[in-house]
């Protein structure tokens, strides 16, 4: 019998996250510093809303494109929020912010695109590419700019096949932001060599210390930027599974055609839930997403010292909830840290080569985990690098 798997497929990488998620979920007493999920529960009239709404009977789908009335709060939020102007006509509310990449990168990939993609980042986007059909190239960001695009390091990745480009900030897994300034001097590179702006923002409300900012929001960038976002990080809302995009004219239609074909609509129960969310946010001047930030400034401060008292010296968290620590003077890269802390210390973090090249010699822990658990995973981590000694 032939080998049915497509080429394509049978060529994807598992993911290098999951196998450590696997294996803490067999090992008893494991901490895990690994999941990038808010510990903190989607707030009560938020559920309530949602239940309210299946005990009414609307369990239907709903319209292709989502809800009218969250498409239109969403397109307030962004405004509101963050100087960025789509309408509703615009955006698409999606199955998490995951479907919102794919959808972006199946509408404007054609085989043989360049598609440049920052890192480390996300582990999602270059397979993503690959699925679509495109060639991933991976611009590599060090710690020397603080894990952010320049514009040098972007002019030396663009060949004649780029077409566009992945802005992963606030980023996952360093922590780090792109400020107003350095976003303006990236522009004129993708001006120059007229590429399509991907922009992430799922983090954009966990920025620290400062406001978060668009690429979206420059003039320059009118018409050439894809917004991607979502409630699962910042409105403690995972597993409701809603997100969304906005995308110039052309572009949102080639992802409205590919959603209606593919998804059809997310979760009537989940757009209400998150239409419940930003009502909220609105009323209340999105207190809850200022506390939870509050909470992970703090917890990321405990873990960067705690970390750096130990010799692994931290990345500053500035947006996210990750931290990115350099573990090359424990004499192990990344992974060798991972897995021996695991078996060692059952405490798991993600080794930061998953992420990029760049990573190699890091790993990520998340800090959207209890204080208990930051407390009790440090002290591992620190009887972990004694037994090295």
């Amino acid at each position: 019998m032939r080998n049915f798997v497509s080429r394509r497929a049978e060529e994807l990488q598992p993911s290098g996250i999951r196998k450590f998620f696997d294996i803490v979920q067999k090992t008893e007493g494991a901490i895990s510093l690994g999941v990038g999920e808010p510990d903190f529960v989607t707030p009560w009239n938020v559920r309530e809303q949602a239940i309210r709404y299946i005990r009414l009977g609307h369990t239907q789908y709903t319209g292709n494109r989502g809800l009218d009335e969250l498409r239109e709060y969403v397109s307030r939020y962004l405004f509101e929020r963050f100087g960025v102007e789509f309408p509703a006509a615009r955006t698409i509310i999606t199955v998490g912010a995951s479907e919102a990449i794919d959808l972006a990168l199946r509408a404007v990939c054609d085989t043989g695109d360049e598609i440049l993609v920052p890192e480390p980042s996300y582990v999602s986007y270059s397979p993503c590419v690959s699925l679509a059909g495109a060639v991933p190239v991976p611009v590599e960001c060090g710690k020397s700019d603080g894990f952010a695009l320049t514009p040098e390091l972007l002019e030396r990745a663009i060949t004649p096949k780029s077409k566009a480009l992945i802005l992963p900030y606030p980023n996952n897994p360093t922590g780090a932001i792109m400020t107003k300034e350095q976003l303006a001097a990236i522009i004129p590179v993708i001006l120059k060599h007229d590429l399509l702006v991907i922009s992430d923002e799922i983090y954009a409300e966990l920025t620290y210390n400062q406001r978060h900012v668009s690429i979206a929001s420059f003039k320059d960038m009118c018409g050439r930027v894809v917004y991607i976002g979502g409630f699962s990080k910042a409105f403690a809302m995972t597993g409701w599974r809603v997100g969304f995009v906005c995308a110039p004219e052309d572009i949102d239609e080639a992802m409205f055609k590919i959603h209606q074909y593919t998804v059809l609509c997310a979760p009537n129960m989940s757009q209400r839930a998150a239409l419940a969310s930003l009502k909220e946010g609105f009323s209340d001047g999105f207190a809850s997403v200022e506390e939870m930030k509050e909470q992970y400034l703090r917890r990321g401060a405990f873990l960067a010292g705690a970390l750096n008292a130990e010799g692994l010296k931290c990345f500053p968290p500035q947006g996210a909830f990750y931290l990115f620590a350099d573990v090359s003077a424990s004499g192990l890269d990344g992974f060798e840290f991972a897995e021996r802390l695991l078996a060692a210390q059952k405490t798991a973090v993600v080794p930061g080569g998953v992420f990029g090249k760049a990573g190699k010699n890091y790993i990520r822990c998340s800090y959207a985990c209890s204080m208990q658990n930051l407390n009790e995973a440090s002290a591992r981590i620190a009887a972990f690098l004694k037994s090295l000694k």
